[in-house]
């Protein structure tokens, strides 16, 4: 291969590499958020995820909704999933160990895996063309307009989600509540009432991570969440977990390293590559990319 090739077939690679990135992020901003407020690893958040394309798929196919009103359908549908996810699942356990709050999401996560399974069927469904976007050839490389549609939503629902971090009443007590969930209560901060508020806000962004994953692969399935559930935790991990920079930078790295590892190895390694990333992540920076390292007092 040469030089020019090998160019040309990086800058495809990356760029494959950073649209699944901006999906893998979008999933990983809700573990994150979860984390930071409650120290929770919600593991049924990637379920979030399906539901949320099934919810695209189901406004797009039967309502004949186009993609917009599909996508703030989804996100509405799954913000209210995951409030009353919380509420029920999670809330009465708050002060319980941890090992029973784990133990509770992975049941959860096989609660609403099982459950699509008999409301939809196993069978894949292919997600209907809702629009026609061109195919842009620059100096060889391929850019999808499905592809630069899911790294602009990306983006935008980021910078969003920023802006209600920090500019915002609710930011402020998400904050606050992370910071320390006492003195945010004595305070006067409706702490419930902020940790439902993260749930719906992570649930929103997975939703439209699986409404556009649905759009651009074309197919779904109720165990589509599994993997990329896996794999955004791995982005929130890599970013450093409980970071909301970190989880976006997280998810896009590792976008990028799957496809490389697609592109000039295998496709087959893929899976694996994420995981060894999260090995070594945990052996040599376990607070990740952007944590910091926190002591404990016992």
């Amino acid at each position: 291969m040469d030089i020019g090739s090998f160019m040309q077939q990086l800058g495809q690679q990356l760029v494959n590499g950073i649209s699944l990135g901006s999906i893998y992020a979008l999933i990983a901003l809700g573990y994150t958020m979860v984390y930071g407020i409650i120290k929770l690893i919600n593991f049924a958040h990637g379920d979030i995820y399906m539901l949320g394309a099934y919810v695209g798929f189901f406004a797009t196919s039967v309502l004949k909704l186009s993609f917009f009103p599909a996508l703030i359908m989804a996100i509405i549908t799954a913000a209210l999933a995951g409030v009353i996810i919380e509420r029920l699942a999670y809330r009465p356990l708050r002060n319980a160990p941890k090992i029973a709050i784990l133990i509770t999401a992975i049941g959860v996560s096989l609660l609403l895996e099982n459950g699509g399974i008999l409301l939809v069927s196993p069978q894949p469904r292919t997600f209907p063309k809702v629009f026609s976007l061109p195919v842009y050839n620059i100096g060889g490389i391929i850019i999808d307009g499905q592809q630069i549609l899911i790294m602009v939503i990306s983006v935008v629902l980021m910078v969003l989600l920023t802006y209600i971090v920090h500019r915002t009443k609710m930011g402020k007590a998400m904050r606050a509540v992370s910071f320390d969930t006492d003195a945010a209560r004595l305070m006067g901060i409706d702490v419930d009432k902020t940790i439902s508020f993260t749930f719906a806000l992570g649930s929103g962004l997975a939703a439209a991570a699986g409404v556009l994953v649905g759009i651009y692969y074309n197919s779904i399935d109720p165990l589509m969440g599994i993997m990329p559930g896996l794999k955004a935790f791995v982005a929130a991990v890599l970013g450093g977990i409980g970071v909301i920079p970190g989880a976006m930078m997280g998810g896009v790295i590792l976008g990028v390293i799957e496809a490389l590892v697609s592109g000039f190895i295998s496709s087959t390694f893929r899976d694996a590559a994420a995981f060894a990333i999260l090995i070594i992540i945990l052996l040599f920076r376990p607070s990740g990319l952007l944590g910091k390292n926190v002591r404990e007092k016992v």
